[in-house]
């Protein structure tokens, strides 16, 4: 899937507040699996790879939860 298709992928969860663990954040353009406390962990560039960022660095789309 692409990242638009991943933001209906799943079950709908209400906000940040009760992500867990696992679950998918959606920004434009962009997804990143959360890892609890406030952070995700993402694809950022091909220069930067892989990282850890606050899940608020850009505007949410959508949180999803695949079971």
């Amino acid at each position: 899937r692409n990242s638009k298709e991943q933001r209906y992928g799943g079950k709908a969860v209400n906000g940040l507040a009760n992500a867990l663990p696992g679950d998918v954040i959606c920004y434009d353009g962009h997804v990143a699996m959360y890892i609890g406390g406030g952070l995700i962990v993402h694809a950022s560039t091909q220069r930067t790879g892989i990282k850890i960022s606050n899940a608020n660095y850009r505007p949410i789309l959508a949180v999803r939860r695949v079971v």
